[in-house]
């Protein structure tokens, strides 16, 4: 298994991950494209990429599911992105604000800081964002 480093890809790939993971099931191409707001034809190549990665498998005409890597990803890009937000409420944010200013930032965050990050915060189980899982950061809470 590739080890994560939390910059291997763009930000509008990270959302493809996120978003599929939130599914939990095979998608449709069409319905990526509606709820991310994307051209469908910017989809399908965001897809082959993914799928040329190993990150997703995309069967035409079926959908779009992730791979065990892509949930990996997926699955770390998620408490990332709720260990960053659970943070900045700490200083002051309310869940709502925490939550939009992370995703404008959250995919330069590399694994090593959030790791540093969420041992610093006692490792939280939970954000204004959703739950966190600790299986990636080596705290298995």
């Amino acid at each position: 298994m590739q080890e994560i480093t939390g910059l291997e890809l763009s930000p509008k790939k990270v959302e493809y991950l996120k978003f599929l993971l939130n599914k939990g099931k095979r998608v449709r191409t069409t319905d990526i494209s509606s709820e991310l707001n994307v051209d469908p034809s910017t989809t399908t190549k965001t897809i082959n990429d993914l799928s040329d990665s190993g990150y997703v498998d995309h069967v035409p005409y079926r959908g779009v599911c992730l791979t065990e890597k892509g949930r990996d990803h997926a699955e770390f890009f998620v408490n990332r992105h709720n260990i960053l937000s659970l943070m900045l409420t700490h200083y002051g944010l309310s869940s709502e604000e925490a939550c939009d200013e992370v995703s404008r930032f959250e995919s330069f965050v590399s694994k090593p800081a959030i790791d540093i990050i969420c041992n610093a915060m006692g490792h939280p189980t939970v954000s204004g964002c959703g739950t966190i899982n600790h299986n990636s950061c080596g705290s298995r809470r």
